[in-house]
């Protein structure tokens, strides 16, 4: 048998983090087996489902590298294979014409509560002998009375529902529209779908669609159920423990392997491994190894995960996101040094690729935006004197290289009088307006000479102290 998994998402949103963990198990399940794995957007709820919403999918997706063998399907485009199984479903006695109100479904589910009951349709059109004039009906499944449904669940185990409790799903509406239900059911059987892996909250339907599987003569797919996502505190994840769009992590910077090894770990193991390699996860990774407890999405383990990432990851890796992350922030990338330089220069000091944007924003914007405050600080009528001498050995170096500018640093602060350290910060706050860069010689050949001798000359004449750079 030839694994087939399948990625199904609702286009009513963004991509939500708990969708992209079922995305990804699905497809390292795919990928594991040598499988195929397909992309279908359930797209039936035509009133909540938008273009935008589809194209978020895709660019989420895309970001991270889950590429899909077939797809994607719209189910919008498949009305007419729905209405056909239907039919047919009609015909064999499997489905019944239901006209029953919006409002007294309402009113039999609310006496059905008062009385302490499971609320579920109570089959009243089952056996009806002809139609209500002026009426579109609905057409339901005839779902079994007698017996249990045994779902062996790859996560949770065996899972049994009795059939008494399971009530008449709508396959289409009375506007000729298939539900959720039904199109999942038609398309997994068609499309060869072998395992379903979807978040737990789908598990109370799967014994419904076993049935309308079964009536149709497809074979049954493996199901395997995922835990919820929890934020830090225990409660359902939301927007006060972080973002939950997956895009809003690849603006904030995170590396798109990054978030996949920290939602691999999210309720899956391999022994004490924290790191694993795109290849790693899919040699290790199997459906069988998932907890079924609930998973607790912690935000400082993400960006210590990333910072690992950034560290290790070859800096012309990152070069394109980088570029991108400036762009954003309204900096040009060919103003400055090249980005794989400043990537090694920052990546011990930040987290993301924003944070590194925004810490190395100096190199590549003029004028300089500098902190007033350190300026008063370090650029004292004192330190204009060096900053000019140190102007003047920077500007006769042959080359411009670390080696060459620290010496010349060291030098100057031996004819000063003074410390490296008392030297090398006001130069910092010179050329790069605050306090905090990579070593100060890293950072003045990261400049580049010209701009760095024009910063130093405003910096002179900021300390009022008569000295010429």
């Amino acid at each position: 048998m030839t694994v087939k998994t399948r990625f199904a998402p609702s286009p009513t949103g963004f991509l939500h983090i708990g969708g992209v963990r079922t995305a990804l198990f699905s497809w390292l399940y795919a990928r594991h087996h040598g499988g195929q794995f397909v992309l279908r957007i359930e797209d039936t709820d035509r009133e909540r489902s938008t273009q935008a919403a589809v194209n978020a999918i895709l660019e989420g997706l895309d970001w991270l590298r889950l590429d899909h063998d077939e797809g994607p399907y719209y189910q919008t485009r498949r009305f007419d294979r729905y209405a056909e199984m239907a039919d047919r479903l009609l015909r064999e006695g499997k489905a019944y014409r239901c006209y029953c109100t919006r409002e007294e479904l309402e009113a039999r589910r609310a006496a059905q509560v008062a009385r302490g009951e499971n609320p579920r349709y109570d089959g009243r059109c089952r056996d009806r002998a002809g139609p209500v004039p002026g009426m579109e009906p609905v057409l339901r499944f005839r779902t079994p009375t007698d017996g249990v449904t045994v779902v062996d669940d790859l996560v949770r185990g065996r899972v049994e529902f009795q059939n008494s409790e399971l009530d008449d799903l709508i396959l289409m509406r009375s506007d000729g529209t298939p539900t959720f239900h039904f199109g999942v059911v038609v398309d997994d059987g068609e499309m060869g779908i072998t395992h379903v892996i979807r978040g737990d909250d789908h598990l109370n339907n799967t014994p419904r669609q076993m049935h309308m599987i079964r009536a149709l003569g497809y074979p049954l797919p493996a199901y395997g159920h995922l835990p919820m996502i929890l934020g830090s505190d225990g409660a359902k994840l939301s927007k006060r423990h972080g973002a939950v769009n997956v895009l809003e992590y690849r603006d904030e910077g995170f590396l798109p392997d990054a978030m996949l090894n920290y939602l691999v770990r999210l309720g899956w193991a391999h022994g004490d491994q924290e790191i694993f390699s795109r290849e790693e996860m899919i040699r290790l990774f199997d459906i069988n190894g998932v907890n079924a407890s609930a998973s607790r999405f912690d935000g400082e383990k993400l960006k210590w995960l990333n910072q690992q990432y950034l560290k290790s990851s070859p800096p012309d890796s990152l070069a394109g996101a980088f570029e991108w992350q400036l762009r954003r922030a309204g900096l040009d990338p060919g103003a400055g040094p090249a980005p794989a330089a400043v990537i090694e220069a920052y990546r011990e000091r930040v987290a993301t690729l924003r944070e590194l944007a925004e810490s190395a924003a100096y190199l590549y914007r003029e004028p300089l935006q500098a902190d007033d405050a350190a300026i008063r600080k370090h650029l004292t009528p004192a330190i204009g004197p060096p900053l000019a001498l140190l102007a003047t050995r920077l500007g006769s170096l042959a080359s411009w290289t670390r080696t060459g500018i620290h010496d010349a640093m060291t030098a100057v602060a031996a004819d000063a009088g003074i410390g490296f350290g008392k030297l090398g910060q006001p130069v910092r706050v010179a050329v790069t307006g605050g306090t905090v860069s990579p070593p100060i010689d890293v950072t003045l050949e990261l400049l580049g000479r010209d701009k760095a001798l024009q910063r130093l000359g405003r910096a002179v004449s900021l300390t009022g102290s008569g000295a010429v750079a």
